[in-house]
């Protein structure tokens, strides 16, 4: 025993001269710890000043990657509640196989990823359709990258619902999912593959017979914005890291060509509205950006509900979300898409985009993002299933996709990292100084263990 433990003392002590004999390896170590921490703990890189932080896409980590086949017998089956990263060629379809039972309906999303750095049609997007095994349609969804004609990471769902109002498709099988470009020759449109995530999920059937009937009337006026001091909250560089917001304001700086995410929790019964606000740019310069701002809402299963855009002059600039219902079951019986994507509780995305043509008028420095949250209504228990979703957190607001900015989302801890390293990520030199604070903590208690 005592020979083990002269022999972790020595290798210690080797350990402790090293260090001490190379500060600048040292500090290098403890900056690498700091911003691995960092990562951990707000879900995203930190950003070092003068940074690029109009950075690609963030794809979850677990994702697997397959490949699309160009023809059904080949397609590639994908599970409910997995993730997968795919690519989009420039041209044709890409089939992917869902085995399905017939009781419980199943949702599939694409995100859709041009390329940064090339130009893209403002027609052009992603395009998702399911069908069954005789190659008839059970739905298709057609997401447009739109106005700001610059590459921005876009998403489509496509469903294979089993309901009173629908026969088609509701026999258990092979179903399959194909994915396009929206429009690959349109004028402008990018020539080059797309990067691609997708995902599953599966809900079941209620223990009730499910009804028909369209979800109850609601006030449809736009509420006040919320007021308040705003709070520091960077924004995620993908759904997957996606920064939690709550009900409150909430505050980052955003730069042309940048895309951020955030979500928010909204449970059965609650209204989500939402109101973007872009700050001045500080500057003497004059122009206007027709669509300079986009923000896209996404529920649950990253299903669009709704979009806007702001255009931009360098002054200040606010505009709003259209009122949306409370979240029900019944939402999905309603005519409008609007209405029928706010069928489930859980994480509701919202995407920002800054059109890179801000920087050609208001130079290229961040321009500042203010996001106004409210959640009205009361929470109310949800539909009984009969089984349970897959993934099995998905449609939740605690301790999951959905959880609350202090709560599952994170700690009041975080958001007073977040507040005091800022939204634009921490400072180079800021982050040698506590990497040095680190790194001579670290070598005091390393000294006291050894002393004792």
């Amino acid at each position: 025993m005592r020979g083990r433990q002269g022999t972790a003392r020595r290798t210690a002590a080797r350990g402790r001269r090293g260090v001490a004999g190379r500060p600048v390896l040292a500090v290098a170590l403890a900056l690498g710890t700091v911003l691995t921490a960092l990562t951990a703990l707000t879900g995203q890189p930190a950003r070092a000043a003068g940074q690029d932080t109009a950075q690609e896409y963030a794809f979850a980590a677990d994702a697997r990657r397959i490949e699309g086949a160009s023809r059904t017998a080949d397609a590639v089956r994908l599970e409910p509640g997995r993730t997968y990263r795919s690519t989009l060629p420039p041209d044709g379809k890409v089939y992917y196989r869902l085995d399905l039972d017939d009781t419980s309906t199943a949702y599939v999303s694409v995100t859709a990823v041009p390329p940064p750095g090339f130009g893209v049609s403002v027609a052009d997007g992603v395009k998702v359709t399911l069908e069954d095994a005789d190659g008839r349609s059970c739905d298709v969804d057609t997401v447009p990258l739109g106005a700001p004609g610059s590459p921005r990471p876009v998403a489509a769902w496509a469903m294979r619902e089993i309901s009173p109002r629908r026969s088609l498709c509701a026999e258990a099988g092979a179903y399959y999912v194909t994915v396009e470009r929206a429009a690959p020759d349109a004028r402008g449109a990018s020539p080059d593959p797309w990067e691609l995530e997708l995902g599953t999920v599966s809900e079941p059937g209620t223990r009730t017979p499910d009804g028909t009937a369209t979800p109850e009337a609601w006030d449809s006026a736009t509420p006040a914005p919320v007021q308040g001091t705003a709070q520091r909250r960077p924004g995620g560089a993908g759904f997957a890291q996606a920064a939690p917001l709550d009900e409150g304001v909430w505050r980052d700086d955003i730069r042309p060509g940048q895309t951020l995410f955030y979500k928010v929790p909204v449970d059965w019964g609650r209204r989500l509205h939402v109101t973007a606000e872009l700050g001045s740019s500080g500057t003497d310069a004059t122009g206007y950006v027709a669509s300079a701002l986009t923000l896209d809402l996404y529920n649950p299963v990253r299903g669009q509900v709704e979009d806007l855009s702001v255009g931009y002059n360098g002054g200040q600039k606010s505009k709003a979300l259209k009122p949306l219902p409370p979240v029900a079951y019944e939402n999905r019986h309603a005519s409008g898409q609007q209405v029928s994507a706010v069928r489930f509780a859980g994480a509701y995305y919202l995407v920002a985009h800054l059109s890179p043509e801000v920087a050609e008028d208001f130079g290229d420095g961040p321009v500042p993002l203010t996001l106004r949250v409210r959640l009205g209504g009361a929470a109310q228990a949800g539909p009984d299933y009969a089984g349970g979703t897959v993934p099995s957190d998905v449609f939740g607001v605690d301790g999951g996709p959905g959880g609350s900015a202090t709560g599952g989302g994170g700690t009041a801890g975080d958001a007073t990292l977040y507040r005091v390293l800022a939204a634009g990520g921490i400072g180079t030199g800021s982050a040698l100084v506590v990497g040095l604070g680190v790194w001579t903590v670290l070598a005091r208690r390393r000294g006291a263990d050894l002393s004792g």
